[in-house]
């Protein structure tokens, strides 16, 4: 099984999927489809946090006034699917790991995986 989650109008998502080889991958465009709790509880179960999982980047931070923070775990998770935007993105799943997000070490990861 491998996933990705993304957003299409995200440049920086495009800028990291494009080079890649997803053809056997199953893309998800989170805005379209948001994402599961049954999908969400299948990345924690990998990365055993929801805050890892959570994009302080959001522009919802700020509209909604949230305090990053004061969040607890059960927060994180209330707030990735309440709104697309909460996830970090993209996430790539395989059967044992999640690679999510856009910073450095996330990518080095994700290329060392795609270079197998």
């Amino acid at each position: 099984m491998k996933k990705v989650f993304y957003l299409k109008t995200c440049g920086t998502n495009k800028k990291i999927m494009t080079p890649l080889d997803l053809s056997n991958w199953e893309l998800r465009e989170i805005k379209a489809q948001p994402i599961t709790e049954a999908e969400l509880e299948e990345m924690y179960e990998k990365t055993k946090s929801y805050e890892a999982l959570f994009s302080k980047k959001s522009t919802q931070i700020k509209e909604r006034g949230i305090d990053v923070s004061t969040l607890k775990e059960k927060d994180f998770k209330k707030l990735i699917l309440d709104h697309y935007s909460f996830l970090k993105r993209p996430v790539f799943i395989t059967d044992n790991e999640v690679f999510a997000g856009s910073d450095k070490k996330n990518l080095e990861s994700l290329n060392a995986f795609f270079e197998k």
